[in-house]
């Protein structure tokens, strides 16, 4: 191979592809995130992705298997506890969590309450409880905007959400907030996976989220591939909330995007100008947008906008340069839940000089993507869960 050579990984945030096992455990018997979307809308278009292999994987409204696939595909099997981004990603990148995290469907106890008083300052919190965060903005909005108090919520993820309009509490007012939630509240025991912020603007009855979420995600407990890439000076360029749910860490470049068709641009713009390294990218509307509020047509109408953009984003895979597209988890927009759904994710490998057409098979874990990466990239990955994939997709 090529010493200089680039993978392009997009992470397609909530795009599973079918129940894993273990899903009634989770609730979730029976999801399909993909092929529930397909049948939705009376099948989906997707004509780049279906010539890379995404037929094959599983037959899809409108999707059929490829007879002579361009790419290679697979799936992969999460093995870590819980269905979040957060595991996910990590999982993705090489480590395995053994433990869930905590989840507060009534709501947090007065002890994790009180610490956040003390630490932020607020004289009081509205909310805490488990609520949709559009719903929620309009329930509590006016009396947020009376008393100055923070809307603190949870969700069936584990996550600790803060929302407030930043004509009250202004924009790095929030943050800093999250952060002293982060580092000082949800510890130990009330570890969330992330906190994250919510600003939102409008007027009553009118209230409206904005695109400055952040996510403040524990650290990885352990080596990621990121880790390892940076410091064996591979260069390493995040594009979406991959920074947020890494911490920053293994990163040289990072890239915060607002939309898929924002992060999709950069995809673009960043890989015609590497020649070198890993750009890890994350489309979070798929998940934000469409699988929480149980919207299949609006998912199905970004799949489709993705796999427009693909070819642009495949004209800039040369030589020994390689596409990996997968997911971090489910979010079914047809269940009867608007949680995550706990599925196997799609895995879709493209190279120009690799070969084509090769069933991966199903991975026991997600993180055979990132030990596929390290041996790519030739470094140590040793100290990463997973097994590389490499030998069946490149000559």
């Amino acid at each position: 191979m090529s010493t200089k050579r680039k993978i392009i990984f997009i992470i397609l945030d909530g795009v599973g592809i079918g129940e894993l096992p273990d899903a009634h455990l989770y609730g979730d018997a029976g999801a399909n995130t993909l092929a529930h979307t397909a049948s939705a809308v009376g099948g989906v278009h997707l004509p780049v992705l279906g010539s890379l292999g995404l037929g094959n994987i599983f037959s899809l409204r409108g999707v059929p298997p490829a007879a002579d696939p361009l790419g290679c595909y697979g799936k992969m099997s999460e093995v870590s506890k819980g269905k979040d981004s957060t595991t996910g990603h990590w999982e993705i990148s090489g480590i395995i969590v053994k433990n869930d995290f905590p989840y507060y469907p009534k709501g947090f106890p007065p002890e994790v309450v009180e610490k956040f008083l003390s630490v932020t300052g607020a004289k009081g919190i509205l909310g805490n409880k488990a609520a949709s965060g559009t719903e929620i903005i309009q329930e509590l909005g006016d009396e947020h905007l009376r008393t100055g108090y923070p809307i603190v919520y949870t969700s069936a993820d584990s996550v600790f959400q803060i929302a407030a309009h930043e004509k009250i509490i202004p924009l790095e007012s929030l943050y800093v907030m999250c952060r002293a939630a982060r580092d000082s509240v949800m510890i130990g025991k009330h570890a969330v996976g992330r906190v994250i912020a919510r600003p939102f603007i409008g007027t009553s009855g009118k209230y409206t989220r904005t695109p400055d979420r952040k996510d403040f995600a524990l650290t990885a407990p352990g080596t990621t591939v990121l880790d390892i890439l940076y410091r064996s000076s591979v260069p390493t360029v995040a594009i979406g909330k991959i920074d947020d749910l890494f911490s920053g860490r293994g990163l040289q470049e990072k890239v915060h995007t607002h939309s898929n068709a924002e992060g999709i641009e950069e995809i673009i713009s960043r890989s015609r100008s590497m020649s070198h390294g890993l750009l890890m990218a994350n489309l979070v509307d798929f998940d934000m947008l469409f699988g929480h509020r149980q919207d299949a047509k609006g998912m199905a109408e970004a799949l489709e906008y993705f796999d427009s953009k693909l070819p642009e984003i495949l004209s800039t895979i040369h030589e020994d340069d390689a596409l990996i597209i997968t997911a971090d988890h489910g979010n079914d927009p047809t269940d009867a839940s608007t949680d995550h759904s706990r599925e196997y994710v799609p895995l879709l490998w493209y190279s120009e000089k690799g070969k084509r057409g090769i069933d991966i098979g199903i991975r026991k874990t997600f993180a055979d993507a990132g030990k596929t990466i390290a041996e790519y990239f030739d470094v140590d990955g040793s100290e990463l869960a997973g097994a590389s994939f490499l030998n069946l997709v490149m000559n």
